[in-house]
Parts: structure tokens; C-alpha cells; sequence
């Protein structure tokens, strides 16, 4: 799904090509059932139809040898994400998948599971748009992209800091307002090849970035942790799992201005009706993104856009 879909297999089998026992494997995987019990129903699958001499499976039998497998409530949820993914594979329009949310909530690696599962090859953050445009524009002439994103306010003038508000999120704000720009050029040059993209970052802040478009199916969702002692072990993973690169006490120091900024765009996803999941565990979360693709391929199906 990294770019439009013309001609792609069917996994169901059909339209002259044989069903692929591999290859249901890897979507029911994808649509989150564990590895090995979604290769024993892709076996069960290829089995069934030998015994029936068929070629392809419907949906309806799949989904009865998913609950004898799975079990009632796991085969149902199976067959309704596999029905989805199917949905998705159909739709002739360029996938874009805006993952945002706080520091430290795990957007990175669910945004890069879920690319992973669907098959996008283009997976970008908004702190690389940062990054590239640092090198473009003196800290003098845009001092705000310079600083992480809690620390921003380093950035503002002596005026600004003495406007209305918390001086950290005016810094943030200011900050994204900037990288948005970059942002958007980004989303347009992939929506104009045709090409699917996953982004994800602190800057998608529901409301200040056009999310709805015809030329693509856009979905948006805001990552949180709620529990503030779960937050902060996400830092100490990071330092692990960066070898320092990215230092615990840096981030501990700032959860003050990192929780205050994570609030902010909370609040703003439900202002704007943008879906914001829970990330403590993130099994269930890549699941809960995965869901809201999928439902959002149907939806747009419904529209009757292909």
C-alpha cells in the first residue's frame, strides 16, 4: 500500500490466481493475530479448500474457521479487521496515516509498526522536517525550530514571552506553526506522486494542519499516556534503547512542560474530533490505530470513493 493499489492480489485468492496460504498469514498478522495462530489458520484455510475444491475463500467461511480456531470474540474481530484490510486494498487513493501526541508517548514505533503492517514504505516525523529546515533558516531568523519542542521558549523575544500564556507552550506553538509549513509541502509532493505516507510527531496538532482531502484517505490520531509514572519509564527506554543519545535527566527535568504540552494537544484532538488512544501498552495501541484505519477504509468505501 505505498502507493495507489492497481492490481494487487487478491489474499483471498480468485480472479484466476490461487489462494496463498503465505500470504493470508501475513495479512492476518498484520491485522493483529498472533503469528503462529494466524499461520494455523491460513494452513486450516488452504485445507478447507482443497477438501471443497475451491480456489478462493469468501469472508463468511473464513470468518467460521476463525471462530473455531480463535474463538467467538477473536474470530469475529479477525474477520471484521480482515474484511477491512480487504477494503483498504481496493480503495484507489493514496493512504495518509498523522500520528501525533506528547514527547515521549511512542508515536515513532506504532507509527512504524503500523507502516510496517500495511505495507507504506514512506514513514516520516515532523522532526525531521525540523531537522532539514534548521538547515535552511539561521536560529536568528527562526530561532524556534532550534530548541526541542518543550523547550521552545527559549526561542521567543523578551515580548513574547510576556504575552498571555504559559511561555513553554508559546514556544511550542510557534514552533509548530513553522515546521507545519514544511510539513504540508511534504504531504502535497506525496499526495501529488500518488504515494501512501505515515507521519507522525508532536506537531500534528489536531485543528492547525488540513486534514481533510479527497485525493487521499487521511486518518489522524493523537497518542497519550495518562499515568505519569508510565510516561516517565518511556524515558528511560529511550535512553536505553539510543545508547544516551537521547538522555533520561533531559527529558525528567522537562515532564512538567512535556505533560502541559501532551494536555494541550489532548484537548485539542476532542475539541476537533480526532481519535486519542491510549499508549500504556503498545500492543493495544498499534491495535487501536490499526482499527482506525481500517474503519476508515470502510467509511470512505461506504461514500462510494474507489
Amino acid at each position: 500500500m505505498s502507493e495507489r493499489r492497481h492490481g494487487e492480489r487478491d489474499f483471498l485468492g480468485g480472479d484466476g490466481m490461487p489462494f496463498s496460504k503465505g500470504l493470508m498469514a501475513r495479512v492476518l498478522s498484520a491485522v493483529g493475530v498472533p503469528e503462529e495462530r494466524a499461520y494455523e489458520l491460513a494452513r486450516r484455510t488452504e485445507v478447507d479448500l482443497g477438501q471443497r475444491g475451491e480456489t478462493a475463500v469468501d469472508l463468511d467461511r473464513l470468518g467460521e474457521l476463525a471462530i473455531e480456531l480463535l474463538g467467538q470474540e477473536a474470530g469475529a474481530r479477525a474477520v471484521r479487521r480482515v474484511r477491512g484490510y480487504r477494503t483498504l486494498q481496493a480503495l484507489d487513493l493514496p493512504v495518509i496515516l498523522l500520528v501525533g501526541g506528547g514527547t515521549g508517548t511512542g508515536k515513532s514505533t506504532v507509527a512504524t509498526e503500523v507502516a510496517y503492517r500495511l505495507g507504506i514504505t514512506r514513514v516520516t516525523s515532523t522532526d525531521f522536517v525540523r531537522q532539514t529546515m534548521r538547515a535552511f533558516f539561521a536560529k536568528e531568523f527562526m530561532p524556534s525550530i532550534h530548541y526541542s519542542s518543550f523547550e521552545a521558549a527559549l526561542g521567543l523575544s523578551k515580548a513574547e514571552e510576556e504575552e498571555s500564556g504559559d511561555a513553554a507552550l508559546l514556544g511550542f506553538l510557534d514552533q509548530t506553526r513553522n515546521v507545519l509549513v514544511g510539513v504540508d509541502a511534504a504531504l502535497q509532493r506525496a499526495l501529488e506522486e500518488g504515494w501512501s505516507m505515515v507521519l507522525e510527531g508532536v506537531h500534528l496538532v489536531p485543528g492547525m494542519l488540513a486534514a481533510e482531502r479527497h485525493d487521499a484517505l487521511v486518518i489522524q490520531c493523537v497518542l497519550a499516556i495518562g499515568d505519569e509514572e508510565i510516561h516517565r519509564t518511556h524515558f528511560w527506554s529511550r535512553d536505553a534503547a539510543s545508547d544516551g543519545v537521547r538522555p533520561v535527566d533531559r527529558y525528567i527535568e522537562a515532564l512538567p512542560e512535556i505533560r502541559m504540552i501532551q494536555e494541550y494537544i489532548v484537548d485539542r484532538a476532542r475539541r476537533n474530533d480526532v481519535p486519542v488512544i491510549e499508549n500504556e501498552r503498545r500492543s493495544d495501541a498499534i491495535g487501536a490505530v490499526m482499527e482506525l484505519v481500517l474503519e476508515s477504509a470502510e467509511r470512505r468505501d461506504r461514500e462510494g470513493v474507489r
